[in-house]
């Protein structure tokens, strides 16, 4: 048994924390919000974010953070990643000389185009830092449905710590070194997910989807092997399987919020309707950031930024992808038969 804090009450913290207490963990949830505590102090579930999720009685709830923080074996930081930059620069000062830090959210951070576990290692310096991510949305998380995830870290025994204390017979870890290609899977396929939606609110079949998803996770694949990731990664469960279950679930914010702009909300509208933090929208300046740096053509994420942020309407956006130069699906092909 471990003692282990869950940093942020949202939907994928609870859910985390249901899996980390039926594993028989000592467990903490904290949130900055009183309201959000008193609620599943009272409730013991989070009626708005994941309602139906029971919390057990073992769980300790809590707003002070040096109590989530110190003396903790893990803790897993699951605020939005637009909060995780904030988050960690308060826990710093908390957090002991090589303690493990496990980040589970997922995006890119619009001003600098760091990664979150980047950041959180900028921030807390005397941590270990490591990642979990992949297909696994909190709604069947937390009912104990059947899932598989990654945990990355830059040392195999971060990892196996991190597979130990949350793998269980239906949740299943596996371990990789390449931290970097599992927080661009996850953090990029946000935005793919977006155009998704976008065409599913048009209208379009599965056709349509199957294209947006493959040439997708072409796009994502390029930029994440010219930063330096790995294939295996991208062709994994922080890649295209992320990516699938992104592009297809009822589940997915990122899939809702596309489909009501494909209806004709704004961005704005959309993401107040969701009514939880759409990461993909957060992301998808940052995913065009590195498309520039890195010089790496990026044309559906190029053209869910025009939707998102131009006012460029979606069935244009799709034209312009549709009428493209024609090209070959892998040039690379071609010229070893030449």
């Amino acid at each position: 048994m471990a003692n282990v804090s869950v940093i942020g009450a949202g939907s994928w913290g609870i859910a985390l924390a249901a899996v980390l207490e039926s594993n028989e963990h000592q467990v903490t949830i904290w949130s900055a919000i009183e309201d959000e505590i008193q609620m599943l102090k009272v409730r013991r579930e989070h009626v708005t974010k994941l309602p139906g999720v029971k919390l057990s009685e073992n769980i300790r709830l809590t707003t002070d953070l040096s109590e989530a923080v110190k003396g903790m074996e893990l803790i897993v930081l699951a605020v939005p990643s637009v909060f995780t930059r904030g988050t960690a620069a308060k826990m710093r000062s908390y957090v002991e000389e090589q303690q493990l830090i496990v980040n589970v959210a997922k995006g890119i951070e619009e001003k600098t185009l760091m990664t979150l576990t980047d950041i959180i290692e900028q921030e807390i310096p005397q941590a270990r830092v490591a990642v979990l991510s992949g297909p696994s949305h909190a709604e069947e998380v937390g009912r104990g449905l059947p899932t598989t995830c990654v945990a990355g870290a830059r040392t195999k025994e971060a990892a196996e710590f991190v597979q130990n204390v949350f793998m269980n017979d239906v949740f299943r870890v596996y371990t990789s070194p390449d931290m970097l290609g599992i927080e661009l899977g996850g953090a990029l396929k946000n935005v793919i997910a977006l155009a998704a939606g976008m065409a599913d609110g048009l209208g379009y079949g599965d056709n349509t989807k199957a294209a947006l998803i493959t040439r997708g996770i072409t796009e994502i694949g390029r930029l994440a092997l010219v930063m330096g990731a790995k294939y295996e990664t991208l062709s994994g469960l922080t890649g295209i399987g992320d990516l699938i279950v992104t592009c297809a679930s009822v589940h997915s914010r990122n899939r809702k919020a596309g489909m009501l702009i494909g209806q004709g909300r704004t961005t704005e509208e959309a993401m107040e309707e969701v009514q939880m933090v759409v990461e993909g929208v957060y992301s998808a300046k940052a995913a065009m950031g590195l498309s520039e740096k890195f010089q790496v053509p990026m044309p559906i994420i190029e053209q869910v930024n025009q939707v998102l942020f131009h006012d460029k309407f979606v069935k244009e956006a799709v034209q312009e992808l549709m009428l493209r130069d024609k090209k070959a699906e892998h040039e690379k092909m071609w010229e070893a038969t030449e």
